[in-house]
């Protein structure tokens, strides 16, 4: 086996950690956690979405997920609605205060990428991106079956 096969978690899991570090340091004073900068942005893609269905995309918990909520709100970025016929569930829409924050989370992430990136050909960049998509399709698709052992001893 040769050794990029063994160390590719421990590749992804440490430059994934060190883009969320450089974030946060660059992310410095904007009054914001990187916490709270994630659901601001996934909030933009998922506009309308409750509580519980933000929480599963962003794996963390719902009660975690309420606090950060809560701030966000108490910040006048975020707000929660009534659902139309469950009143336990609270749909989440950003408000246009957040839109100035989304333009600076754009910047922000912008700059960091470019420090990830520097010395990387946009060619190599472009491949990177699609392989990592493929290896996401890839554990993506593989998470939705039974591990191989299972399948083996349950057929």
């Amino acid at each position: 086996m040769h050794d990029h096969q063994r160390i590719l978690g421990f590749l992804v899991h440490d430059v994934a950690r060190l883009l969320r570090k450089r974030f946060e340091q660059n992310a410095r004073g904007s009054g914001l956690t990187r916490s709270q900068w994630q659901v601001l942005a996934y909030l933009d893609r998922n506009e309308g979405i409750h509580q519980g269905g933000l929480a599963e995309l962003l794996e963390i918990e719902p009660i975690t997920l309420g606090r950060i909520v809560d701030k966000l709100q108490a910040m006048g970025l975020v707000e929660r609605l009534p659902h139309a016929s469950d009143r336990r569930i609270w749909l989440l829409r950003l408000t246009a205060k957040a839109k100035p924050k989304l333009a600076e989370l754009k910047v922000l992430g912008d700059r960091t990428r470019s420090e990830a990136l520097s010395g990387i050909a946009e060619a190599d960049r472009e491949r990177l991106l699609k392989l990592l998509t493929t290896l996401k399709s890839n554990l993506a698709s593989a998470c939705a079956t039974p591990p191989v052992q299972e399948r083996a001893s349950n057929g």
